[in-house]
């Protein structure tokens, strides 16, 4: 079935990945935003055609409202848009009491800011009242909005807990112009960043608290996100919506 057009930011690696792989599979043709991996961005891009998709690697800074307004003007040029997954994102490790504003501005930038940015961009394309078809807005959150993060990253679970509340507040005020927006909240999910981040000993300590007893895979998140991007779940918006092996 052929879809619209549908941007991933933080596309070219990890969960962003999983995402665009699996969009192209349901047939959107999908715009793979990535910052600065052009080799993982071609990479996604080119498994994707390869499978006999439709895919399209476009760089920029999804925090910056100067660049998120040219990767949108990239994207329209595959057609109206239709979705955005908001996968932009990152963490850094620090103690509240030690931290900079800078540390601050870096986590609530690529966490909220780019999600921000991007969601405003889109609902000015996609909107009925202002001449769009409507569409579907997937914000990638976290379960540490509502754990509250490790000891180090406090920050990036308030920033995630903001997109919480923004999902909510955007779902109300653009679901009568024929936007749907939800969030998708992951837990432990095997990466290379995540991996990298927590370490094999400390990944061990958390997997152990987890029901399931493991990791999640990044196309399980994928799929979840696939249902929601989809019309299967067209009551659905403003919900956050777990996946987080039971933890």
């Amino acid at each position: 079935m052929s879809r619209g057009v549908l941007l991933v930011t933080g596309g070219g690696r990890g969960i962003g990945a999983a995402v665009a792989r699996a969009a192209a599979r349901d047939g959107w043709t999908v715009a793979v935003n990535y910052r600065s991996d052009d080799a993982s961005a071609k990479a996604v891009v080119d498994a994707i055609r390869a499978a006999g998709g439709a895919a399209e690697a476009i760089r920029g800074d999804a925090s910056d409202p100067a660049a998120v307004e040219a990767i949108f003007q990239a994207a329209d040029r595959l057609g109206p848009l239709e979705g955005l997954v908001n996968n932009a994102g990152g963490s850094a490790d620090f103690r509240i009491a030690d931290a900079t504003p800078a540390d601050y501005a870096r986590v609530v930038d690529s966490n909220l800011r780019s999600t921000v940015f991007c969601s405003a961009a889109a609902v000015r394309r996609m909107a009925t009242d202002r001449g769009g078809k409507g569409g579907v807005i997937v914000n990638i959150g976290s379960r540490a909005s509502v754990l509250g993060g490790q000891p180090g990253r406090v920050m990036y679970a308030a920033a995630k807990a903001a997109v919480d509340g923004f999902t909510i507040g955007l779902a109300n005020e653009v679901g009568k112009a024929g936007i749907r927006v939800n969030c998708v909240r992951p837990g432990v999910i095997r990466t290379e960043s995540h991996e990298a981040r927590a370490g094999a000993e400390r990944l061990r300590q958390i997997t152990a608290g987890i029901a399931l007893g493991r990791p999640g895979e990044p196309e399980e998140v994928a799929e979840l996100v696939c249902f929601l991007l989809s019309e299967k779940s067209g009551y659905m918006t403003g919900a956050l919506v777990d996946i987080g092996g039971g933890r």
